[in-house]
């Protein structure tokens, strides 16, 4: 089966803030994130996406606990999973405590959120002009590809202005985020909305928060693109079951195989995304 038949599944494994008041099964520890990104991927996933927590529970850019992580998964020789990381873990946190753990984990891909908002209630998510600049050629430099985080139509306009400064480099790696308050709805009109803005040659990958998770899943997957599930976006399987990583892997991969396509490997996910493996 060619790649144009092959769709990447990300697995966002905790996320930030989410407690585990709200699901026990979302991974705090670096044992229990290496875990589930182990898990993951034996269901299909061939990118996992990494956040840390801190001995509270709240959401850290601490490099020992990165490498801890990454070390655990890399244990597990069989696994050739993609590692993403986070640079928005702690939003407290300085600009160059947002990148430390680049240079010192050098992950295959990782996370660059192109702008700032008002996330409702919590406050300002800070991107600010300095901060992209510094970061894309921080990743450049490192070889780290960037997956563009996209949470309103305007961030579009932001990576096109990185891309004509050389600070980003063509064919970019789009991650449209929708459903966050304060930034776009998640709706299958938004979503063909952002899609339609793509420049050619461009992937793309995208989600929606909670119980729009599934209706952007498979517009997701009817205009081509790849998806990301996982206990950072959505707690729920479906209404009143708590879900699991493993379980919203296993579903993603079981409607990809419906769709008529296939769970990309790591390594097709590679070629995909033009990364080389680390």
């Amino acid at each position: 089966m060619s790649l144009e038949n092959k769709v990447i599944i990300t697995a966002a494994l905790t996320g930030a803030m989410t407690p585990k008041e709200m699901n026990p099964s979302i991974p705090l520890t670096p044992e229990e994130i290496a875990e589930d990104a182990y898990r993951s991927w034996k269901a299909g996933a061939a990118v996992v996406h990494l956040h840390m927590r801190d001995d509270k529970g709240m959401g850290t850019m601490d490099k020992e606990k990165f490498k801890k992580t990454i070390d655990l998964i890399k244990e597990r020789t069989d696994c050739d999973v993609v590692i993403n990381c986070t640079t928005s873990g702690d939003n407290k946190a300085g600009y160059e405590e947002r990148m430390a753990h680049l240079s010192y984990v050098k992950p295959e891909m990782a996370s660059y959120d192109a702008g700032s908002f008002n996330w409702m209630p919590f406050g300002i998510f800070d991107n600010s002009p300095q901060f992209l600049e510094q970061l894309g050629l921080k990743m450049k430099e490192l070889g780290v590809k960037p997956e563009l985080e996209i949470f309103d139509s305007g961030f579009m306009n932001i990576v096109k202005y990185y891309v004509k400064k050389e600070v980003l480099e063509t064919p970019c790696h789009y991650q449209f985020v929708l459903g966050v308050l304060g930034g776009m709805e998640a709706s299958v009109k938004n979503l063909q909305f952002l899609h339609d803005m793509l420049p050619e040659g461009a992937t793309w990958s995208a989600f929606g928060l909670g119980r729009q998770h599934l209706p952007i899943m498979y517009t997701t997957l009817a205009l081509g693109g790849h998806i990301r599930v996982g206990l950072e976006d959505n707690v729920y399987y479906s209404h009143g079951k708590l879900a699991t990583n493993v379980s919203l892997v296993e579903r993603a991969a079981r409607v990809v195989r419906e769709f008529g396509k296939e769970p990309a490997t790591p390594d097709e996910a590679r070629q995909i995304l033009g990364i080389k493996r680390k």
